[in-house]
């Protein structure tokens, strides 16, 4: 074997180490995930052992395409591969900056997935939007040991460099082998058809795709099976944010039919629908966005940890929606989506980073006669949001961060509790003015950096000591920070309730509280249908009304979505408006056969969905094919062919949310 391998040209050998090196830092990388970050509910050991097939294969691939220009130039260079300084220096850079890239990659790709349980795509730009990287930078050196990462990346990159110089210099000290013609054609083709299957990766027709990872439905296996660094490049050509006006008609008539439109009308696309007032007392109306609070996670969904007692107390006062779900998720969507009763669609961006649909007519700025609020604790620059509220609606005042009397907590700004304080001088100044006025108060701290402080000095956090673990890990929580973070947030929001009964303003506010989409959690069984498997668990966020003045205690089973909270907090609150979107009131049982619309990524492919309270029916963007699910049946078998009748009728509505939101998205101008 010695003898072998000594019989080798020099130059090919080293490219052969080269591409051993690049393979074997790959393969680490992958058994790191593996160990780490995978997480699934697939049981048994056959899906896993392919995912390993099909990810080594894909790591192969990208190793063998990084090592063409190595062996090019050895076939070039030939004998004066190691003696030339024009083929070494160029060589050591060409690795260095490979191994440097791959590094960067993976490690974000990791970050990625930890923090969003998904592989990196081209949309993780956004992070890098003029205005927003500040923020960004700073939360991940809050979040993250960025000095002790960047100083590991060093050393590592070190070694890396020492590995491949070293063998350079080895194989350049020993004998050269010299190749006869015949010889040397035999090698050139023996390793142009090793790379060339390498490459194409598959014993079929086609070479090896990325779609042939998504063999399950388990974002875990298919998240194993990929190689980020490819299934980043795969994803790089997007499709163009737009819309179709041909088939937002063809399909005009079932949402018109669906949302009661006033005079519906194919040709000029009205969606309007009129809603009129009523006489007496203007309510105040508070929004609070919950950050990343999904039904899980809460005391309300049963939730084993019960994190949330005050959140529960005002549900089991008020309204409590068990099927509330907003229609993607991101925090940037969610506040595009509320405020202007549209889905946010947009593939690599978000809406309010959009121009053209940042210009909208939104409930908000109806409310006649009203003190208008949004506040957040950090800077409104973020996603551009600012944008979203102020070229919207009329007379807004923006609080964020730089108003506060509070110091900034993290990169978020002031924390929750701060807010909450200053919020209330501005609503009790509001009510004792006798001053009607509508907020949108946005909460942040139940996100990555977790910060969370002391509060009052009653707010205490918990350890593993004093959990039970085995209620822990049944509850989904994927760290003791994450459910720290939610005690927090509900301790809040009874700080905001203690203040609101203080300052007099308590009983005539409608308080509306809602989540912006799920956390990333680990498998979880309690809820009544298996949405963690579904994926529906992403989009079924808490939504709770509280308001005793003029609601009873109830709970409303059937689906309602985000983008019905503002014609619902109009009509309780006695405001006319007129509804140009495609939100509805939550409260009218009148309507029947109510969906919320969302999307999401299922084995990490888009899908489009009708969410119901018995069924959800979805179709995948990518493939076209369609599903029904029953939630009263067995809620993970496709009954598309039992329910023929159903599957058309949700097939249209399904596509005529989505056709009509892309329309308003562009068309709904003031």
């Amino acid at each position: 074997m010695k003898y072998l391998w000594k019989s080798i040209p020099r130059y090919i050998r080293y490219v052969i180490v080269q591409v051993l090196f690049l393979y074997l830092f790959m393969v680490v990388f992958r058994l790191v995930f593996f160990l780490f970050f995978f997480k699934t509910t697939v049981t048994g050991s056959s899906p896993i052992w392919k995912a390993w097939s099909l990810g080594l294969r894909f790591d192969l691939r990208l190793t063998l395409i990084l090592a063409v220009p190595i062996l090019l130039a050895a076939f070039i260079a030939r004998h004066h591969f190691f003696t030339k300084a024009a083929i070494r220096r160029p060589l050591f850079v060409y690795l260095f900056m490979v191994y440097l890239g791959l590094t960067v990659m993976y490690i974000f790709d990791l970050g990625h997935y930890a923090y969003l349980g998904l592989r990196m795509d081209p949309s993780v730009t956004r992070f890098l939007a003029y205005g927003e990287r500040a923020d960004n930078a700073r939360m991940l050196w809050q979040s993250y040991p960025v000095v002790r990462a960047v100083i590991g990346i060093g050393l590592f990159l070190f070694l890396i460099t020492v590995l491949f110089t070293r063998s350079y210099y080895r194989l350049g000290k020993e004998p050269a082998v010299k190749l006869g013609g015949w010889k040397y054609t035999g090698w050139v083709a023996s390793l142009v058809i090793l790379f060339a299957a390498g490459i194409y990766a598959n014993v079929a027709y086609f070479p090896l795709r990325w779609s042939q990872a998504m063999f399950t439905k388990d974002n875990g296996v298919t998240s194993l099976s990929l190689n980020p660094v490819l299934y980043y490049v795969s994803n790089m050509s997007v499709q163009k944010d737009t819309y179709d006006l041909k088939k937002t008609k063809e399909f005009y008539p079932f949402i018109a039919d669906y949302l009661k439109v006033d005079q519906p009308d194919v040709n000029t696309l009205s969606f309007v629908r009129n809603v009129p007032g009523r006489d007496g007392k203007k309510m105040n109306v508070v929004l609070v966005m919950l950050e990343s609070t999904g039904a899980a996670v809460t005391s309300m969904y049963n939730n084993p940890m019960m994190p949330t007692p005050n959140m529960k107390q005002l549900a089991d006062s008020g309204v409590l929606f068990r099927n509330f779900f907003v229609p993607a998720i991101s925090t940037a969507r969610t506040v595009y989506g509320v405020t202007t009763g549209l889905p946010d669609l947009t593939i690599t961006k978000t809406a309010s980073r959009h121009p053209q649909m940042v210009d909208q007519r939104v409930v908000m700025d109806q409310f006649k006669g009203y003190e208008k609020f949004y506040m957040l604790g950090g800077n409104t620059n973020w996603a551009n949001i600012r944008a979203v509220f102020t070229s919207n609606v009329e007379g807004i005042r923006i609080f964020e961060e730089g108003y506060y009397k509070a110091p900034k907590a993290d990169v978020w700004g002031v924390s929750d509790f701060d807010l909450i304080t200053e919020a209330d001088e501005i609503f009790r100044d509001a009510s004792n003015k006798q001053q009607p006025f509508i907020a949108f108060l946005q909460l942040a701290d139940n996100h990555p950096p977790y910060t969370t402080t002391k509060g009052r000095g009653d707010f205490k956090k918990v350890t593993e000591k004093d959990v039970d673990k085995e209620k822990f890990k049944k509850a989904g929580f994927v760290s003791m920070e994450q459910f720290n973070a939610i005690r927090y947030e509900d301790y809040n929001i009874g700080h905001l309730m203690d203040l609101a009964r203080k300052g007099g303003y308590l009983d005539n506010t409608i308080f509306i509280m809602f989540g912006d989409h799920n956390c990333t959690l680990n498998p979880y069984h309690f809820m009544p249908t298996p949405e963690y498997e579904l994926i529906s668990g992403g989009v079924h966020a808490a939504c709770f009304i509280y308001c005793p003045a003029l609601l009873k205690p109830q709970v409303v089973d059937y689906a309602v979505s985000l983008v019905d909270v503002y014609p619902t907090a109009a009509k309780l609150a006695g405001v006319p408006f007129k509804n140009y979107t495609l939100g509805q009131d939550m409260l009218d049982t009148t309507v029947t056969n109510r969906y919320a619309f969302a999307t999401y990524l299922k084995n990490l492919q888009t899908y489009i969905s009708l969410i119901g309270e018995r069924y959800q029916y979805e179709i995948n963007t990518y493939t076209h094919q369609s599903y029904l699910y029953d939630m009263k049946g067995d809620p993970l078998k496709d009954v598309k062919q039992q329910y023929p009748d159903t599957a058309k009728s949700l097939d249209n509505l399904t596509r005529a949310f989505y056709e009509s939101t892309r329309y308003l998205m562009f068309n709904n101008k003031k």
